[in-house]
């Protein structure tokens, strides 16, 4: 093959291959750097473990249009190698299974429908099609979308039928413990971040209610959550809100908040528990809250003591008007329906 690079564009391809940090964005950067030195497709398939396809494809994206669709992830030139019906078939598959690697895929693909991919190859179809490579996310086994799609309309109602000084707080108890919690985060290629770990178990126990209407949080912080100290919270709740005259509070089927002495108090309170669903912590949007604040003061963080671990976290909740842009959009009333 005769050579097609000017002296100008190798040079420049060369120095965006020691700049890059993306392995397969550097092989299609050598793939072309290859082919101008002359070697043949099938040669340089071998070398960069692809296939001799993809080669000449790289070749085709470079030479319509450079180096930005070289290394771009978006192109839409070549023909599909699957039907749409065969897609389609592909995607009901795939909704019904999950693999963890491409190349099962590739397989799938092979045995169905005659059709041979590369493992880059098929991510490019599967990032087509509408997929993308995440974590699956664990629900409660016994979670029942019925009752979910009720207690929403249930929630709606109440709404509407609620007076305009009445409240509605969502409730849940929440209990950070005194170690590091390793995350997500960006972190340089080939480098490991480190995060220190306590061999403490030590950990606070929070029960709280917010009114997302306006942020307002309430949040008590006990030896334990039970009966005694829920029953302190309600009698917070009612100090705070003492000119509204109705007070429903929204909350899970913890035993604390069911339990006979519980009961009893709310009979002269101001006070009404709807409980949610069995298994539906997606509807307590209180949840929604915990999360954030361990995104916020608990993920990835190291707090040598136990004491600067707890000032932290009740400080969250303190200052919690800070967060005030942020929460509006997370505590929004669309309720996600689980285990359908």
């Amino acid at each position: 093959m005769a050579r097609f690079l000017t002296l100008k564009r190798k040079r420049a391809l060369e120095k965006a291959h020691k700049k890059e940090r993306t392995r397969r964005y550097a092989d299609r950067i050598k793939a072309i750097l290859l082919l101008d030195f002359g070697l043949s497709y099938d040669k340089i398939a071998q070398c960069l473990l692809l296939d001799d396809q993809t080669i000449r494809n790289y070749e085709t994206r470079y030479k319509s249009n450079g180096i930005d669709d070289l290394l771009s992830d978006n192109y839409n030139g070549g023909v599909p190698k699957l039907t749409s019906e065969q897609e389609d078939q592909l995607k009901i598959h795939l909704r019904e299974n999950t693999y963890i690697a491409a190349k099962e895929i590739v397989e799938y693909a092979k045995q169905t429908f005659g059709t041979v991919y590369t493992a880059e190859g098929l991510v490019h179809t599967l990032k087509r099609i509408g997929f993308t490579y995440k974590k699956t996310t664990i629900i409660p086994g016994k979670s029942d979308p019925e009752k979910q799609k009720e207690f929403i309309i249930e929630y709606k109602q109440l709404k509407e039928e609620k007076d305009p000084d009445d409240k509605i707080l969502f409730m849940d108890g929440v209990h950070p413990q005194h170690n590091s919690k390793p995350s997500y985060g960006w972190i340089e290629k080939g480098k490991k971040k480190e995060i220190r770990s306590n061999t403490g178990r030590k950990r606070i126990n929070l029960n709280g209610v917010i009114d997302i209407a306006n942020h307002d949080v309430t949040i008590r912080e006990d030896e334990s959550i039970n009966a005694q100290s829920t029953i302190k919270l309600f009698q917070e709740i009612e100090a705070k809100y003492e000119q509204d005259p109705n007070i429903c509070i929204i909350a899970d089927n913890a035993r604390y908040y069911k339990c006979k002495l519980v009961t009893e108090y709310l009979e002269d309170s101001r006070i009404t528990i709807k409980h949610l669903p069995p298994y539906s912590p997606n509807l307590n949007l209180i949840e929604r809250l915990w999360k954030f604040f361990y995104k916020k003061k608990l993920y990835n963080k190291y707090y040598d003591t136990y004491d600067k671990f707890k000032t932290t976290c009740l400080s969250f909740f303190e200052n919690i008007k800070n967060y005030k842009d942020e929460l509006c959009t997370l505590l929004t009333e669309n309720f996600q329906i689980i285990g359908r």
